[in-house]
């Protein structure tokens, strides 16, 4: 099982980034998946998850900024992000967990699978 990011880089206050994530070998049929961040000196947080069915969830710092979606197969995974802050800056992880619902309150070790994360920085 292979959980890949990509497009992270820098970007200025304000501005937008698409990060993406694929997920290769993963023969289960019933999960969900969500992307977390980590900031220097913080723990790992959950911050936009997306259901079997499509339910998404976002948590606070990020709602109406950040969209997470699905390609056509399920095991691509994006999170477009918009109206970006110094505060957003963060190495972005996908996670991949069998399962209906990813509620934004399981932490990373409930998952069964994480990428190795790519970079967001966002500078004033």
């Amino acid at each position: 099982i292979q959980v890949v990011e990509s497009g992270g880089g820098s970007v200025q206050t304000g501005g937008s980034a698409r990060i993406s994530c694929v997920v290769v070998g993963y023969t289960h049929s019933d999960y969900c998946m969500a992307w977390f961040r980590q900031a220097p000196g913080s723990e790992r947080e959950a911050i936009a998850s997306i259901d079997l069915d499509g339910r998404t969830r976002y948590a606070d710092s990020v709602k109406g900024r950040f969209t997470i979606s699905q390609g056509n197969a399920k095991s691509n995974l994006y999170l477009q992000m918009d109206s970006l802050k110094p505060e957003d800056t963060a190495m972005y992880y996908c996670a991949v967990r069998d399962g209906r619902w990813c509620y934004l309150i399981l932490p990373a070790r409930e998952y069964n699978y994480i990428g190795q994360g790519t970079q967001v920085t966002v500078s004033s």
